[in-house]
């Protein structure tokens, strides 16, 4: 009986120590923004339904753990501005940044999103293989 005992208490302090370690390893995190401005037409619109969709559908451990992020993002609003130069916008864009340690890593403008926007499989596809290629980079 005491060996049960002993075993449940080594294995919760496993357990405790386990999850302790890993609140403090930051492996990082990727965020795919969509950029958009105030004016909505419905392509625009589509344009973030199909990214938030793929990222939605085929990431649900990432975006639970925080891994991954999904943020719709006014360039218009003054807060926002910066965002225009820092990935040298000149259109409704999805951008994928990988960020470690608070630190931009690397991004990618995901320019295909205008290419394959009459086609949501494709669409889908390309964000989905995209959002893939970024979160190996989290290992």
């Amino acid at each position: 009986m005491v060996s049960i005992k002993r075993f449940l208490i080594i294995f919760i302090i496993g357990v405790f120590i386990i999850n302790a370690s890993s609140a403090f390893c930051d492996n990082g995190k990727v965020i795919a923004y969509y950029f958009h401005g105030s004016f909505r037409c419905p392509t625009c619109r589509n344009l973030e339904q199909y990214a938030k969709e793929a990222i939605e559908n085929n990431f649900k451990k990432e975006l639970a753990e925080g891994s991954l992020i999904f943020k719709a993002v006014n360039v218009e609003e003054k807060e926002n501005e910066h965002f225009m130069k820092d990935y040298r916008l000149y259109t409704k864009s999805l951008v994928l940044s990988l960020v470690k340690d608070d630190k931009e890593v690397k991004y990618k403008n995901l320019d295909k999103i205008w290419e394959y926007v009459r086609d949501k499989t494709k669409y889908m596809n390309y964000v989905k293989n995209e959002v893939a290629i970024f979160l190996k980079d989290l290992k």
